[in-house]
């Protein structure tokens, strides 16, 4: 019987007709059914009518225990504060054929469930024990037969139920006692005062502990955290072992004294730390912070671990665990939860399995649960994975850790998420001075009855005499007790300093920028010999290896421009930017939608043969001892992706991390990473970041959708050297800005809005030498022949420029100048009063934008202009869409903006 699983989806009377045949003839039939036959005894001999009955029972034993499997959750005691759900039809024998009179009958089918031949009463007492007490499993819907049978054996053999020594009862009843506690303490020393109390489901301390632990058994160096607010101080205290003295001192409102920026609230931060587990093994930690949004920190997260997977572990994604904590209206609510579950299989997302934790408190904000989704589990976002979930009765401390040391065993032996739904409650409201009586008045009627779940442990352990009451007493009173001191000594100090330190670890050696960084750009030119060699390389296709033949055209093209014409277009200055970074060590990560092929198909990083689409990867041949390249074509996401880059930056100062946009405009589908990362991460948390974004922006007649990258949204999130805002208008200043932002000693995010129509045109491309002996121009000046005869000057950025400089010559405007603003943030002032001090004649400064007036960088430019002279605006009038549809209309539109910089 222990192969039969095959049975369990076949239809009794199928098995029936298999049977007969079986008898007349034994290999009538598959051998799996041959064995299974055997296995009752009826050979090759006349079987009896009451026999034929037998098995025809047996098999429906046997849809019963299929039936246990796949729906006992359904009929659980894992909801500690409401009825549950009633479903049909029920898990009674009746509903499988079999009757009161069959419970005391042996059937063979108890060999299925590894307890042999056994009652039937026997075989339903072993199943609730296993499927439907303080554990549900979800698990049969994972389509992968060794890990059904894995799970199986793993949950049959014990009953889905503990069996912990003295040692772990009391490190239990430890982590329990101390999360219980440290939030009464806070809820009375502090009322009122806001910290989004985990109360209701503290047992998830002791299963966090229970993660790293069975993880460090497991061998397993590192976990990373993602979680939201509730829950978070009682994490920092009773996992990350935070200093509580600092905690202390933080609700105090002194901590803050040192703080170098404004900062977030104490409920949104992250930490750092080193613990020593039991098996008295050092495990790092790490705790992201995450702002109010929620599962914002997912795809972070996931970044994260998967730099250090990359950088640290050697590709070894059994060494570090990300973990994501979750609410239940979130997990339910949140589209981001969906996108990070898409990309977690994918080649270049992928984090070796994610231990989902879901703090099931039964209630959104004030929104009940019926209010809040239409699946019938917060956790059904697992079947997009094919992930098993474990929904654990929250009051059951003993029930979530032994779910907990199963689901870390299954992630290191299967490398695939998994899921553990914590039901509990939550004992206030949403934050601690909210009426939850106001919306769920029934609800919080049961509520203030229930005891806490350690009340519940400690009642258990005392029945069992495993413990004394003045035992379980004891460890509350000493852990109070320390709290009590830290506080009167925090009182005493007025305040505590902050242990936390920016740059360290990866990050060593690194420092923030400040406004003279950027006075003036470093030299970043490379030789001319290195130039040609990398050029020959990366631009040198193997002869046996077969493409199609316009790929080998492309290269070839591009190999004689740069080789015999001495040029480069964009696509060669970005290749010879990152070969020039590889061969110097820095590893360059580049991911978007098509991003391999480029959404322009100007890049081709990627050539696929022919025949066989084997990849081949130029830029991981340019030298012996170089850097890897990674890129990958990304989901259809911007949200998840661009927060899974900000992650992997974050952990690995030393790549050059990019995400990139398919259309510049799309990248508002990630605006909550820009705004509650991206420019303020240094702000809030005291974490610096390098992630690059390429966001393709133009006016070309596509459309509203494929024109504007929305620069207005970035400039206004400018502030205290955040973020580089550039736009680059040639292919040197490309090359230069690239390598300016990785041998620069800090990192900040650099948003690039590349072009479209100029990836190929002839006037976007350089001479050579302007990479062997250039630097990045934060503004390039007109070369004009007589300055003094200057009258006009049009400052601009972008393509635009080309516009306005062809129209100039064209029409013999000696009296005007184009200048190009490359470097919008941080403002270059200094250059760029260098630049109008040889125009001494200009009587009118004018800004010239292809975006509406209410659009662009017109409103920066007048917030950020410091000179005498007035600056005018040349635009489009305002619009409340960035661009026409309309090829025809926009280049009407585009040629009256051009004549009107020179009327």
């Amino acid at each position: 019987m222990k192969n039969s699983s095959f049975v369990m989806q076949a239809h009794p009377e199928y098995i029936e007709s298999l049977y007969k045949q079986y008898l007349q003839d034994p290999n009538a039939v598959d051998s799996d059914w041959q064995a299974f036959f055997q296995g009752y005894d009826l050979g090759n001999r006349e079987v009896s009518l009451g026999q034929s009955s037998q098995i025809h029972k047996e098999i429906k034993v046997l849809n019963l225990i299929n039936d246990y499997r796949k729906r006992g959750h359904f009929f659980t005691e894992t909801n500690p504060v409401r009825e549950r759900r009633k479903y049909l039809p029920s898990l009674g024998i009746e509903s499988f054929g079999l009757t009161k009179e069959d419970l005391s009958n042996k059937f063979e089918a108890g060999s299925e469930i590894g307890i042999g031949p056994a009652t039937l009463e026997n075989i339903i007492a072993h199943l609730n024990q296993t499927y439907c007490s303080s554990i549900g499993a979800e698990y049969m819907f994972v389509r992968r037969p060794e890990r059904i049978k894995w799970l199986q054996e793993k949950m049959e053999s014990s009953k889905n139920t503990p069996k912990f020594s003295l040692a772990d009862k009391k490190h239990i009843l430890t982590k329990l006692t101390n999360a219980v506690a440290f939030e009464n303490f806070l809820h009375t020393k502090y009322i009122g005062q806001k910290r989004f109390s985990l109360s209701g489901v503290e047992s998830v301390i002791p299963g966090l502990d229970t993660i790293i632990e069975k993880g460090a058994e497991l061998n397993i160096d590192e976990f990373v955290i993602g979680m939201a607010h509730r829950g978070r101080l009682n994490v920092l205290a009773n996992i990350m072992q935070k200093s509580y003295y600092e905690m202390l001192a933080e609700f105090e409102g002194s901590a803050a004294q040192d703080a170098v920026f404004a900062g977030d609230v104490k409920y949104h931060m992250g930490y750092s730390s080193d613990v020593k587990t039991r098996c008295d093994k050092n495990v790092h930690l790490n705790l992201i912070p995450n702002p109010s949004h929620l599962e914002a920190v997912g795809p972070v997260t996931q970044g994260v671990v998967r730099a250090k997977i990359d950088r640290r572990y050697g590709g070894d994604a059994g060494k570090v665990v990300p973990i994501l904590i979750h609410g239940d209206a979130a997990i339910a609510g949140q589209g981001i939860v969906y996108e990070v579950s898409q990309m977690s299989t994918l080649p270049g997302y992928h984090c070796g399995g994610t231990i989902h934790v879901v703090l099931n408190n039964q209630v959104g904000f004030t929104t009940n649960y019926m209010e809040g989704r239409s699946s019938t589990y917060c956790t059904d976002i697992a079947k997009v994975t094919l992930s098993p979930v474990f929904h654990v009765n929250a009051d059951d401390v003993e029930a979530v850790v032994f779910a907990i040391q199963l689901a870390m065993e299954y992630r290191q032996t299967f490398r695939t998420d998994v899921y553990i739904d914590l039901l509990g409650y939550r004992r206030y409201g949403h934050n601690e001075s909210d009426e939850p009586r106001f919306t769920q008045p029934k609800l919080y009627k049961t509520i203030a009855k229930h005891p806490d779940p350690c009340k519940i442990y400690a009642k258990k352990l005392l029945e069992e005499k495993t413990f004394s009451s003045e035992e379980i007493k004891n460890v509350e009173k000493d852990y109070r007790q320390m709290l009590q001191e830290k506080l009167d000594i925090v009182r005493r100090e007025e305040g505590a300093k902050s242990t936390y330190t920016s740059f360290k670890g990866d990050w060593a050696g690194y420092r923030r920028p400040n406004s003279n960084d950027f006075h003036d750009s470093p030299q970043t030119g490379i030789s001319l010999k290195d130039l040609r060699k990398m050029g020959t390389n990366i631009l040198t296709i193997p002869e046996d290896f077969q493409v199609i033949p316009k790929i080998r055209r492309i290269y070839d093209t591009q190999k004689k421009l740069l080789l015999k014409e001495g040029k480069c277009d964009w696509a060669v200055a970005e290749y010879l930017a990152y070969a020039s970074l590889l061969t110097q060590g820095f590893p360059v990560r580049l991911s978007g939608q098509d991003s391999k092929r480029g959404t322009f198909a100007h890049r081709h990083s990627v050539i696929l043969r022919e025949d066989t689409e084997e990849q081949y990867i130029p830029l991981n041949n340019v030298a012996l001892d170089q850097a890897t390249f990674y890129v990958y074509n990304s989901p259809l996401s911007e949200y998840g992706v661009m927060g899974f880059e900000f992650g992997y930056a974050s952990a690995n100062p030393k790549t050059l991390t990019i995400w990139e946009g398919q259309f510049g405009d799309f990248v508002n589908g990630a605006q909550i990473i820009i705004d509650q990362f991206l420019c303020c991460s240094e702000t809030k948390w005291k974490r610096n970041n390098g992630l690059v974004l390429y966001l393709p922006h133009g006016y070309e007649g596509q459309g509203p959708e494929h024109s504007s990258a929305r620069m207005e949204r970035f400039l206004e999130l400018c502030a205290y050297n955040n973020m580089q805002i550039v736009n680059c208008t040639t292919a040197a200043n490309f090359f230069h800005v690239l390598r300016r932002h990785v041998l620069f000693p800090f990192r900040m995010p650099l948003v690039i809005f590349t072009p479209k129509s100029l990836l190929r045109g002839v006037t976007s491309q350089s001479p050579i030498e302007d990479l062997v002996t250039g630097k990045f121009q934060m503004v390039i000046d007109d070369q004009i022949e007589k300055p003094q005869k200057v009258k006009r000057v049009l400052l601009c950025n972008g393509k635009v420029a080309y516009d306005l400089l062809k129209h100039r010559n064209e029409n013999k405007k000696e009296d005007v100048v184009v200048l190009r603003l490359e470097q919008l943030y941080p403002f270059p002032q200094e250059t760029l009063q260098a630049i109008f001090d040889q125009y001494k004649n200009a009587k009118e400064f004018i800004w010239v934008q292809e975006e509406p007036e209410n659009m662009g960088a017109w409103s920066y430019i007048l917030r950020k202009w410091p000179y005498s002279s007035q600056i005018k605006l040349v635009s489009r009038h305002e619009l409340s869409a960035p661009a026409t549809g309309s090829n025809k209309q926009h280049k009407i539109e585009q040629q009256e903006l051009v004549e009107k910089a020179f009327k």
